[in-house]
């Protein structure tokens, strides 16, 4: 097994454990955000068990969600042997489905598969395509969130073409 720390550092259908724990990290953090406006500005639970209550209200379905896009796009990926559009399609059909179960509507979920398996399909015409939406040569030059990127010196450093003597060959004045 490789070492991955992105999610597409491996092809589909390959690591897939590994991307599911990619996936799902993401999806913890991105679910405990929205949970956390959800308390602090929306909902104002009160006690300690409501509060946990919202923040697995929201968060487990965000959680399953990836996990389900992501084991079905690997697991039709490794039975199929193609990678191609349909195992994305597919992957965000499963995820619309889990979204409907949740909010427990077959309308919405119907609605969300097709919504998410479009996304999918866009996002893997930007992947086969090596498409991005943020490309490096038009990153802005000042402000953003990359500014530490650039070089704000107004002169370069010296060279460093000093020395370093080992404690027994120090010169002596």
């Amino acid at each position: 097994m490789s070492k991955i720390n992105n999610y597409y550092d491996s092809p589909d259908g390959e690591d897939c454990f590994k991307k599911l724990w990619i996936s799902s990290k993401y999806a913890t953090i991105i679910g405990l955000g929205a949970a956390s406006a959800d308390v602090l500005l929306h909902s104002h639970p009160k006690g300690y068990f409501q509060t946990a209550g919202r923040y697995v209200y929201i968060t487990a379905p965000l959680v399953g969600m990836a996990a389900t896009f992501t084991v079905t796009t690997c697991v039709l990926t490794s039975l199929r042997k193609k990678d191609d559009y349909i195992n994305y399609f597919l992957g965000g059909a499963a995820t619309g489905s889990v979204y409907g179960a949740v909010k427990k509507s077959g309308v919405q979920g119907l609605v969300a598969s097709l919504a998410f398996g479009g996304a999918a399909l866009v996002l893997k015409s930007f992947i086969v395509n090596g498409w991005s939406l943020n490309p490096n040569k038009y990153r802005r030059a000042y402000g953003g969130v990359d500014h530490y990127l650039n070089d704000w010196t107004i002169t370069k450093a010296p060279p460093r073409t000093w020395k370093r003597y080992p404690e027994e060959e120090l010169p002596t004045n």
